[in-house]
């Protein structure tokens, strides 16, 4: 038997999104149509990376079947024994073609005719062979277009508004086939098929199909992996960078020296104070573009070349310049991927306000890991296209799954994935800047803020979010009011759209900076807000509690804290806004029955509905009437329980059937994403244990008093 050359089980995770897939595009030319009886006579593929095509990723090869090829399948393809004869046979091939598709998922039109084609080629030849993961673009275009009247290529060509070329050679109908798979992309994506585990999912309930392909002798052309390899990886990752923010390990005050300051006077400055790093600058303009940083190896390098002269050069002409920064706040997977990516052992550290608060080294990293999973934050930070940003940003099951079964909780999970949440929107703003100079629409007419609002502003966003964001830019010159707000039209247009091709859903509610309410200058939201507070009816508000969840992700993050802290403070003393935030939460039944079982609907309940939504609206309420200016669910609980007003214990509940709420909801969506199916907020009751299943009842039952509790809290 010859080497043992396989199609490997790809290594594609199950939450990629058909927007990034890296696979391979295959189609084969054969003597003849039954598979038990066919022989290849010709190969053509081309590659797929991050979804894109890959002109220079390219296999293509005649192969001579070492029969002669019937006059019939001469006329479909134009391949006649003449054209095969001193080609290699497919044994001679049989290596390479399995070295060139490797892991990789494999697409094809009727991709199960040519499994079972090269499936009995690979036993002929006595190579072993196991079944690649694979899309087939037939059953893909019927789940796109149901009532498409056939799903040929040239019906789904035709459909998707596709030219046909080079029809009937191999490498002619990859080439076809890869497009029609990109067309197909948005269709599906509307029909709620995003991933890679969905389209096998939503493929297999194709069973008629199926049958069809059973009896002609094909391979099934759904191939379902129990555990993607990556996810197998990502599931053994260490969860310290996940539970902990670079403030808590950063060395502060930051030390600054001026630009002009002698190597020798700067080289004591690291031995006295025993620190790696130095910023060189302006003390008054810390984060300026010329500021940088020099290490102690920076030191050695200079002297290493100049020798003791070195010493008496000023430090920036060996500083490091710009300084790159991470978030105080951010976690310490996102300053490992910055640094990996980087390749360089130093840090600045800045607050919210852009203000230089600390230094973080990879000494301080005291258990880094440089895997796939703590790249993702920098993946997203640094994803020049769409595709890119998918693929990043389904790695988040992945490390979810993998911080669960380190034991984090669900709200720490929540945090990490509302970050990146927040690092993906503000790319999304970044690409839609280039997007709109690119157009010649020129920079940003004025300052501005980006804003993610509510789960994802409040750390709180779980694998089923959707988009929530808004915008608020500065002042406009007079007379110019209208053509600054329709920049901002456009340019939140261009983000909605990015974030919803990257995974995250264009908002059911219409809450995104493309729709003119939820873009505004400052002076227009002020006034916003303040027609808020005066508003008589509770459907009046709809949507707006979740602007006090605001966090700014690019921009101008002044513009955001002076809108957000005014809102507080004219919510805060308008007791009638309070009351009405206040009921349009009450009213509250949990999804329980009169006897105590669950009320379910095909086995299953909205934990969001049922629960998750009163206590983050209440705590929202809670939070403006007292004053308490944090954003997170817990905090604000904790905020109010502070204060000592009203009973501690009820609050405590609170508290306690949150995390639980949460942790439930995380653990059904990662299930569900496992078996293919789209995340949700509804769980499978039956699934939980007994004990489990009592501590939600219990915990569902203690809601029902959470309307008095609310109304005694807002005037205690």
């Amino acid at each position: 038997m010859a080497g043992p050359f396989t199609f490997g089980h790809p290594a594609t995770a199950n939450a990629t999104p058909l927007l990034s897939i890296d696979a391979v595009v295959l189609d084969t030319e054969t003597t003849g149509l039954d598979p038990r009886e066919a022989r290849v006579i010709q190969i053509g593929a081309i590659g797929l990376h991050a979804g894109l095509r890959d002109e220079q990723d390219v296999y293509e090869t005649l192969v001579d079947p070492g029969v002669p090829i019937p006059p019939k399948s001469r006329e479909i393809h134009g391949i006649g024994d003449a054209d095969v004869a001193g080609k290699p046979s497919f044994a001679d091939i049989a290596g390479a073609l399995s070295a060139y598709v490797g892991t990789r998922i494999v697409v094809g039109h009727h991709i199960g005719f040519d499994l079972a084609v090269l499936k009995r080629e690979y036993e002929r030849a006595g190579v072993s062979w196991a079944v690649p993961r694979t899309l087939d673009t037939r059953l893909l275009g019927q789940l796109a277009a149901p009532k498409l009247p056939g799903y040929s290529i040239e019906n789904l060509c035709g459909w998707l508004g596709i030219e046909i070329t080079a029809r009937h050679t191999a490498l002619g109908d990859a080439l076809i086939t890869a497009e029609i798979l990109t067309g197909l992309i948005p269709h599906l994506r509307a029909r709620n098929i995003r991933t890679v585990a969905e389209a096998e999912a939503a493929c297999a309930q194709l069973t008629d199909v199926f049958e069809e392909h059973y009896r002609a002798g094909w391979v099934e052309p759904v191939h379902r992996e129990a555990a993607a390899l990556s996810e197998s990886a990502l599931s053994r990752l260490d969860a310290y960078p996940y539970r902990h923010r670079i403030g808590e390990v950063m060395s502060k005050p930051p030390i600054m020296v001026p630009a002009a300051t002698p190597m020798r006077e700067a080289l004591n400055v690291l031995v006295t104070r025993r620190v790696s790093s130095l910023f060189v600058g302006d003390q008054e303009r810390p984060l300026a573009a010329t500021c940088g940083i020099l290490t102690e190896r920076d030191v050695l390098r200079a002297v290493a070349e100049k020798g003791e002269a070195a010493l008496s050069e000023p430090v920036s002409a060996h500083a490091t310049t710009p300084l790159e920064c991470v978030f105080d706040d951010a976690f310490l997977y996102r300053a490992i991927g910055r640094m990996t990516r980087l390749k360089v052992r130093h840090l600045g550290v800045k607050d919210e306000a852009g203000r230089l608060v600390g230094a973080l080294s990879q000494r301080d990293l005291l258990r880094l890991r440089s895997t796939d999973a703590v790249s993702l934050g920098d993946e997203i930070d640094s994803g020049g296209t769409v595709n890119e940003l998918a693929a990043a940003w389904a790695k988040l099951p992945a490390i979810a799954r993998g911080l669960v079964a380190e034991g984090s909780s669900g709200r720490d999970v929540a945090a990490v994935i509302s970050r990146e949440l927040c690092a993906l929107t503000r790319r999304a703003g970044i690409l839609a800047e280039e997007k709109m100079a690119a157009a010649g629409r020129g920079a940003p007419p004025v300052d501005y803020a980006l804003l993610v609002l509510g789960s994802g502003g409040r750390g709180e966003s779980l694998l089923a979010a959707d988009q929530d964001n808004a915008v608020v830019y500065d002042e406009p010159p007079g007379g110019q009011e209208d053509a600054v707000d329709g920049w901002f039209a456009d340019y939140g247009k261009h983000v909605a759209a990015t974030l919803h091709a990257a995974g995250v859903p264009y908002c059911k509610g219409g809450v995104m900076a493309a729709n003119p309410e939820w873009r505004a200058s400052l002076s227009v939201w002020r006034l916003r807000v303040a027609e808020w507070v005066r508003r008589s009816r509770p459907q009046d508000l709809l949507n707006v509690d979740i602007f006090f969840d605001l966090r700014a992700v690019h921009g101008n993050a002044a513009l955001a804290r002076d809108i957000w802290a005014y809102a507080y403070e004219e919510g805060g003393q308008a007791v009638d806004f309070a009351k009405l935030l206040a009921e349009s939460a009450s009213g509250f039944a949990p999804p329980l029955s009169f006897f105590g079982s669950f009320k379910a609907e095909n086995g299953r309940i909205d934990l969001k509905k049922g629960g998750l939504f009163p206590i983050v609206a209440n705590a929202r309420v809670l939070s403006i009437r007292h004053h308490v200016l944090e954003r997170a669910t817990r905090a604000r609980l904790e905020g109010v329980l502070a204060l000592g007003i009203g009973a501690g214990e009820d609050l405590e509940r609170l508290v306690g059937t949150h995390a639980l709420l949460v942790d439930l909801v995380l653990e059904q969506q990662l299930q569900d994403i496992a078996h293919g199916l789209p995340p949700t907020n509804r769980i499978e009751t039956g699934r939980l244990s007994r004990a489990r299943a009592d501590d939600l009842k219990r915990a569902l039952s203690g809601l029902g008093t959470m309307d008095q509790m609310v109304r005694d809290l807002l005037f205690s």
